[in-house]
């Protein structure tokens, strides 16, 4: 009888075996590969153009960056591969004298190799500074995107890897720099544009900014340099400023950026594995044994158990190794909205506006006790924990809504919405403004509703959960009532009061919002508030949803006396109703995306 080893571990097909092995290249070297490594993900990012000089009579367009290569490569085991990493182009520079000196363009960046894969280096594009020339920004390499259109004494902004390059607005304002990309190798951004310069005789140059992702910005006010892009972004250098006449002066372009290459071994391996195979590939380290996931971006802490992402801004949350066991490669997530905007006022001192409605809160349901995201409250159906792979996965934060203008009929602004891993929150409704036009009386519909204006006209409070979730992801706004009363916005867990209620002059308050401990251990966050509605002279003021000791969203204002107030940065609430006599409705709150798994036993 045949010895069976003990029998069969795992199935028989191709299954990931130990860790993926990544190799970062700053400058020229070579890579082995491993005799089972069959493909390789490379990320191939060449260097960027330096950015033009100004000129007497003109400003410098920004560098293009450098051309990029993203793909899987088929290569061969136990082979060397030499990476060859292209250096950012020189700024273009020019003699210090006589004042009729030559503009010179920027150089171009230079190519990097790898696996037989070339990502061509950024281009230059110049134009001799004769009558009516003017100095475009450069155009990016042919895997990367054209440069902006100048003005005639206006510099272009040059093309980034994730976009065309901003155009020259004004002769004395540089085009901005083209956005750069996020690579799914290292979730890292990188090949951002230069901003170029502007030139205008008697007002000094402005500059354009700097293109996101390593991009220098253009040289500000009179003959300055362009800034150098980031080394290994593959960015292209800012654009030299105009120096108007000025005798002995260097308005030089910045240097663009060099580039990088990134190689990720997907070390694959194929078979049947039984217990002895096991056991040896235990005692050498080499078994799969990765117990949760690996993962990038945001500004992470540790609560117990698990690790916490909070971004406060748009980024990208980047899962660079998943667990062994399916069942841990999972993240909790709280995903909140920016808040509405209070409702301005037309220019009638005796009337108020509606507050702000919250962002949309949206949260999963949790996996255990600690450290939660608490849910519009209870959560009234269950919401799971979204499921990851390795990648990138892009992040926005939604920005507060604009108060509603002083002195127009303006309701307040919708705030931006924030999403994840394909989930959106909506972004809280403005509220109503005390303008007579009937479309913008009534609080405007959102993750929750702004509130109404307040009579003899009087608005209805807006709807909140809309577009619809389930669980809901807020609630509506109230409506104005009672004399020269506004309503309050709506709140995550609670609907915004119509004004009058209690004193024929008192706005009403904005809706309860949400709870969580999820930034740390014992401390409290109080998200997605809605702002208090404006009230009539004499009269209380809306209070933003929540107690005075935790409330982040704004209060109303009263007329005769003040505006409303503006609501926390990152909690998503709803900005405070205009009070009246020219005052404008406040800024509702930026929202907040956190995310969570579990990383330790």
């Amino acid at each position: 009888m045949a010895r069976t080893n003990g029998g069969l571990i795992g199935k028989r097909n191709v299954t990931s075996f130990g860790k993926c092995k990544v190799t970062t290249f700053t400058s020229n070297g070579n890579i082995c590969t491993t005799s089972t490594t069959r493909v390789v993900r490379a990320k191939i990012l060449a260097g960027g153009a330096g950015g033009n000089t100004g000129h007497v009579s003109h400003g410098g367009g920004g560098g293009g960056a450098g051309g990029y290569i993203c793909e899987d490569i088929n290569v061969c085991g136990s082979t060397q591969y030499a990476m060859v990493v292209g250096a950012g182009g020189g700024g273009g520079t020019h003699p210090t004298s006589p004042i009729s000196y030559p503009a010179a363009g920027g150089v171009a960046g230079n190519n990097s190799t790898g696996f037989g894969k070339t990502a061509t280096g950024a281009t230059t594009h110049f134009q001799p500074c004769n009558a009516g020339s003017r100095y475009s920004g450069a155009s990016g390499a042919p895997q990367s995107n054209a440069g902006g259109t100048p003005q005639p004494r206006g510099g272009g902004g040059g093309g980034g890897a994730g976009g065309v390059g901003g155009d020259s607005p004004t002769n004395s304002v540089g085009g901005a720099g083209g956005a750069g990309w996020t690579s799914p190798v290292d979730c890292t951004l990188h090949g951002g544009g230069g901003g170029g310069a502007g030139w205008e005789a008697g007002s000094g140059a402005g500059a354009g900014a700097a293109g996101p992702g390593g991009g220098g910005a253009g040289g500000a006010g009179t003959a300055n340099a362009g800034a150098n892009a980031d080394a290994n972004k593959g960015g292209g250098g800012g654009g030299g400023a105009g120096d108007c006449g000025v005798q002995g002066t260097t308005a030089a372009g910045g240097n663009g950026g060099s580039g990088i290459v990134v190689v990720k071994e997907l070390n694959k391996a194929s078979g049947v594995w039984n217990l002895r195979s096991q056991l040896k590939a235990l005692q050498q380290g080499t078994w799969p044994k990765t117990a949760f996931i690996n993962a990038t971006g945001g500004c992470i802490t540790t609560c117990g158990d698990f690790k916490v992402h909070t971004f406060n801004s748009s980024g990208t949350f980047g899962v660079v190794e998943l667990s062994s066991f399916p069942t841990h490669n999972v993240v909790d997530y709280a995903i909140i909205a920016g808040g509405g905007g209070g409702g301005g006022n037309q220019g009638n001192p005796s009337k108020s506006s509606g507050g702000g409605g919250a962002g949309g809160f949206r949260a999963s349901a949790g996996t255990a006790t600690g450290c939660y995201t608490a849910g519009p409250g209870p959560l009234t159906a269950p919401v799971a924990a979204a499921s990851v792979s390795t990648g990138c996965y892009t992040i926005t934060i939604g920005g507060g809504g604009s108060g509603g203008d002083n002195g127009s009929e303006s309701r307040g602004g919708t705030g931006g919405a924030s999403s994840a891993f394909c989930i959106s929150s909506a972004g809280g409704g403005g509220g109503g403004t005390s303008g007579s036009s009937a479309p913008n009386r009534a609080g405007a519909a959102g993750g929750s509703g702004g509130g109404g204006n307040a009579p003899p006209q009087g608005g209805a409070g807006g709807a909140g959960n809309t577009p619809p979730t389930s669980p809901a992801q807020g609630s509506a706004g109230g409506a104005g009532g009672g004399s020269c009363a506004a309503g309050g916005g709506g709140g995550a867990t609670g609907v915004g009061l119509a004004g009058g209620c209690g004193c024929a002059v008192k706005g009403g308050h904005g809706g309860a919002g949400a709870t969580s401990t999820i930034i740390a251990p014992g401390t409290v966050l109080y998200i997605a508030q809605g702002g208090g509605g404006g009230a009539g002279p004499c009269g209380c003021v809306g209070l933003g949803g929540g107690s005075n000791s935790n409330r982040t969203a704004g209060n109303g204002g009263r007329v005769g006396s003040f505006g409303g107030s503006i609501a926390t940065t990152n909690r998503g609430g709803g900005g405070g109703g205009s009070g009246g006599q020219c005052t404008a409705g406040a800024n509702g709150g930026s929202g907040i995306v956190v995310i969570r798994y579990k990383f330790q036993l």
